[in-house]
């Protein structure tokens, strides 16, 4: 990344104003993550909320990329989730539909009317996801406190399902005003606000620990003591360098691909000569993104929802007890010291790490199609050196894709393991689980986004600087 160009752009008037726009919406966002959803019993609400939160993997997850909308109660709460899943579920229609497919290779033109489409169907998938939201909240709430139905009114439910669906929608158009108007792509440049804008509450509540000297200081070879807590002090220093360490490996590994040499045949029309060069298509490690954790954070959520609806059904089921507890995310509330880790402690992470693993080769099918850049390739007379054009090439293209998912399936899994393998880890040396755990899938979505952002950011200022260069 050139700075020196970077800062030189910003004399530019579309450049200022670009840049900008996207400051004064991440703003507008945030204000609109502390509205709150009009609901009966604010308070008890939240307290439900937090219990929802702490407990299940799915919601520090919702919680995580709605910026706290979730644990602010905001009319955002449900976020981005509606146009990503709408989003996800267009792709699998262009792929298994000919028209939809045959209409994405119409050009701009498809492809708008596709996205019209996708924004057509997450108001419904808001409208659904509102009403689950409420409906899991409203559930916790009861079974806390009978008091507490009497308040969720008809007009209850129907002005706050308006509103998390309004805020969905709303949270929508920001997104695409960020891409139209700003820089990068808006959606992720939302999620990635999201995600920084839990730092600070979470190194805040760290250096409060830190500076606890409750049980001790820390002595520097008996020269002098420093007023912090000893035990944290190390931690923090520790959990600083893996940060380190982790960042370092996570751009490496997003930005780590197969470079594939493309020769293209030399053709002549009548005195001229076209072709007999070369190009390259780079296949990343991970082509399927986050995606895979999504999928697999949704899945898992499944049977814990179920097991609640039996336990409430049937509080003396056993089955309904099993499936919270097994495909509970494990928690510091949750873990017993006079017990330690059981088997049962392992099921949701190993779940966890083989449905990651399957459906990246899974997302991976479906935005890397062999046969179809097989035949492009071959229309426009491009050949893979030492493999036949057609089946032979989709065939070595399969076989690349194949075993880089192997390494991207694994790493991609490790990642999204990182909270648990950060507990296991201070469970052995401290006797506890710390709580405050590193989200490989969070810092996974910062690098990723931050990455592409910044190259849009240097090619953008490179375009508005050209001139100066002649």
């Amino acid at each position: 990344m050139n700075f020196k160009t970077i800062f030189k752009s910003f004399k530019n008037k579309d450049m200022r104003k670009r840049i900008l726009a996207v400051l004064g919406i991440l703003v507008a966002y945030r204000i609109l993550a502390h509205i709150p959803v009009p609901l009966g019993d604010t308070q008890t609400f939240r307290q439900a909320v937090d219990k929802l939160v702490s407990g299940t993997d799915l919601g520090g997850f919702i919680n995580l990329i709605s910026g706290g909308g979730l644990t602010n109660l905001s009319i955002i709460l449900v976020g981005l989730s509606p146009y990503i899943t709408a989003s996800i579920v267009m792709q699998l229609l262009t792929k298994a539909i000919p028209r939809l497919e045959e209409l994405n290779k119409d050009g701009e033109t498809g492809r708008r009317k596709i996205n019209q489409w996708t924004r057509i169907l997450s108001i419904p998938l808001a409208v659904l996801q509102s009403i689950a939201y409420i409906f899991i909240l409203f559930q916790t709430v009861v079974t806390e406190s009978s008091t507490t139905t009497a308040t969720m009114t008809t007009e209850n439910w129907i002005l706050a399902v308006t509103a998390m669906t309004a805020g969905s929608a709303l949270l929508m158009w920001l997104g695409e005003l960020i891409s139209e108007q700003g820089i990068g792509n808006g959606t992720s440049t939302i999620i990635l606000c999201s995600i920084i804008s839990a730092f600070p509450t979470t190194f805040a509540s760290m250096l409060n620990e830190l500076f606890d000297t409750s049980q001790g200081s820390l002595s520097l070879f008996g020269w002098f003591n420093l007023p912090v807590n000893p035990s944290m002090f190390f931690i923090m220093l520790g959990l600083g360098v893996g940060l380190v360490i982790v960042l370092y490996l996570l751009v490496k590994i997003n930005e780590a691909q197969r470079i594939i040499t493309i020769n293209y045949a030399k053709r002549v029309h009548g005195n001229s000569a076209y072709g007999g060069i070369k190009s390259i298509m780079p296949i990343k490690l991970i082509a399927a993104g986050v995606v895979p954790v999504i999928f697999a954070v949704a899945f898992l959520s499944v049977p814990a929802f179920v097991g609640q609806l039996i336990e409430r059904a049937d509080p003396t089921s056993t089955v309904g007890q099993n499936l919270v507890e097994w495909f509970s995310a494990p928690s510091a509330s949750k873990y017993d010291a006079s017990v330690g880790l059981q088997g049962k402690d392992f099921i949701y992470p190993a779940a966890y790490f083989v449905l990651v693993f399957i459906f990246t080769y899974f997302y991976t099918s479906i935005v890397f199609n062999s046969q179809e850049i097989a035949e492009n390739l071959q229309k426009q007379g491009g050949f893979i050196e030492g493999v036949r054009p057609g089946k032979s090439t989709e065939k070595y293209f399969s076989r690349v894709v194949n075993r880089l998912n192997l390494f991207g399936a694994l790493a991609l899994g490790l990642i999204a393991m990182l909270p648990y393998i950060t507990d296991y880890i201070f469970i052995q040396t401290l006797g506890y689980p710390l709580g405050i755990s590193v989200s490989g899938t969070g810092l996974l979505i910062v690098v990723t986004v931050a990455l592409e952002n910044i190259r849009q950011l240097n090619s953008r200022a490179l375009m508005v600087t050209y001139d100066d260069y002649q």
